[in-house]
């Protein structure tokens, strides 16, 4: 590279990049660091995970040359610009020519599968604690009052100190101890647990101020939770929502842990009393509760989560219960989850991300994506699907691959407009041949009502991440009284979905009225 000017074949000039130079007070400010951020992404997804950039020649192919510390100044921006693109710096050349040093530096994006993955979802009463558990459980610290702020960061959030929407965090495990991070809104660090933890646990924050019960349902239904944990404060105790939160849970066959929080406001005898009342609570579902005290309780109840309900103590505060959750968390079982069939995912959330394009993210149903795959998406509100191509995918900001069923994803789509998308909707392979239907056939069971539900009732129907109002028809009686079962038939009300036999359901209109599973769609 002893010449004056560099050139590369056409061919190549899609995932390869010139800079003369990048200074880290100018090139990592936030505005211009996000456009590079940006330009990075889109280079890796035109060389399907690689990237190259050659420091010291401009946009021409001129060469301008470094001196030695402005060379490696560079290459230190390239460092961070990869670590937030989930990628890393593989390699780095370093040449020399008449007006100073170049280097070709090579980029690629994080590919290590996570073969040790569960989704948990948290749920309980507004205030009771969990954004707080959340971020104490991943920076390793102890509450000094803002720690709640890692995971309520929407600023109407902020100003009245409650969650209104969810938030995702990470939790990685190596060689069985948490990996803790400094600033879980960081995506380096978030990056690097995913590409470093030998287990990962995607923990989806929900709401619990009542009226955003759709939102928490959407939580725990939407993203195919693993296992539920409910927290209960210990100087409040069980409420209307922590019997809601819980009603869902077990009426959909999540796993479910309990965790009575803030230990350090009550005495011995005010949390015995809860851990009673919550005791009762889950005995009344069938459930067995467990007061887990010591490591050897762990082993007892991890095989026999299905029938099992372990309690356990925590203060923020003091870290009071802090190892145990940790070594119950490290012990959870990935579940089962249908890999061997077509890829399959419910759309949670949609960007439009600058210089990347539209992103949808959800969890992954069934099957496995593979970076570059064609896709359908839909229905749209005339019923029809979409050919879309999946350019890249990111978990937890970590550019990968490939992705499979039960992992929490990002994936960047190209083929339909950004606003023509919406929650709800499916991305998948034609293999699925998905179908948009208006009605549908269900066994459905009343949790509570004030009297009794009739034909014509018309609750919303909450499945995945679908929301929408439906009419209900009841097939085999005239009506249905609370704790009764029965058949009935549902009818959506403005526009088609895709949803198929066996998919469990809610019926919502305030609060949780009923849960159904469908027979047959139509």
């Amino acid at each position: 590279m002893g010449s004056e000017r560099v050139t590369i074949p056409d061919a190549e000039r899609g995932h390869i990049e010139f800079k003369s130079r990048l200074i880290q007070s100018y090139h990592l400010k936030p505005e211009r660091r996000q456009h590079l951020v940006a330009q990075m992404r889109a280079r890796l997804e035109e060389g399907k995970g690689v990237a190259v950039y050659v420091i010291g020649v401009d946009d021409e192919g001129e060469v301008a040359g470094l001196n030695q510390v402005e060379l490696e100044e560079s290459i230190a921006v390239i460092r961070a610009l990869a670590a937030e693109c989930g990628a890393s710096v593989k390699r780095v050349e370093r040449f020399s020519s008449e007006r100073g040093e170049i280097a070709k530096v090579v980029i690629e994006a994080l590919t290590r599968p996570m073969s040790n993955h569960v989704t948990l979802g948290v749920a309980g009463h507004v205030n009771h604690g969990k954004s707080t558990l959340i971020a104490c459980l991943l920076t390793g610290e102890s509450d000094d009052g803002t720690k709640w702020l890692y995971m309520d960061t929407l600023p109407h959030e902020i100003a009245r100190n409650l969650s209104a929407d969810l938030h995702f965090a990470v939790l990685g495990f190596k060689d069985g101890k948490p990996m803790l991070v400094k600033n879980p809104l960081d995506r380096k660090e978030r990056a690097r647990v995913v590409s470093e933890a030998d287990k990962v646990v995607s923990i989806v924050d929900t709401v619990g101020h009542e009226p955003w019960l759709r939102t928490t349902i959407r939580g725990l239904l939407g993203q195919e939770v693993d296992y539920g944990l409910v927290v209960v404060a210990a100087d409040d105790g069980p409420t209307h929502i922590t019997r809601e939160h819980l009603g869902i849970l077990f009426a959909a066959g999540i796993p479910v842990i309990l965790c009575v929080t803030k230990a350090d406001k009550v005495g011995s005898r005010r949390l015995e009393e809860v851990r009673e009342e919550v005791a009762r609570l889950v005995k009344r579902v069938g459930r067995v509760p467990m007061h887990v005290r010591e490591p050897s309780d762990l082993h007892v109840v991890i095989d026999k989560l299905n029938v099992v309900v372990p309690i356990l103590e925590t203060s923020s505060v003091t870290r009071q219960g802090f190892d145990l959750l940790y070594q119950l968390l490290s012990m959870l079982p990935a579940r089962p989850k249908p890999s061997d069939r077509p890829f399959l995912m419910y759309i949670d959330r949609v960007y439009d991300v600058e210089g990347t394009g539209t992103v949808v993210s959800g969890t992954i149903l069934q099957g496995r994506l593979r970076s570059g795959a064609t896709l359908l998406l839909g229905p749209d509100r005339k019923g029809e699907f979409a050919e879309v191509r999946a350019r890249s995918i990111e978990i937890h900001n970590a550019r990968v691959e490939e992705a499979e069923a039960g992992q929490i994803v990002g994936i960047a789509i190209k083929g339909v407009p950004h606003d023509s998308v919406r929650r709800g909707m499916v991305i998948a392979d034609r293999e699925v041949r998905p179908r948009a239907i208006w009605n549908f056939e269900a066994e459905v069971l009343i949790l509570s009502h004030p009297t009794r539900i009739a034909s014509g009732y018309e609750p919303i129907v909450h499945c995945h991440t679908i929301a929408q109002s439906a009419r209900m028809e009841i097939l085999d009686r005239e009506y249905l009284k609370p704790g009764e079962q029965g058949r009935a038939r549902f009818t959506f009300k403005y526009r088609p979905e895709f949803l198929r036999a066996g998919d469990v359901f809610v019926l919502r209109e305030g609060r949780v009225k009923g849960i159904g599973r469908v027979t047959s769609v139509g």
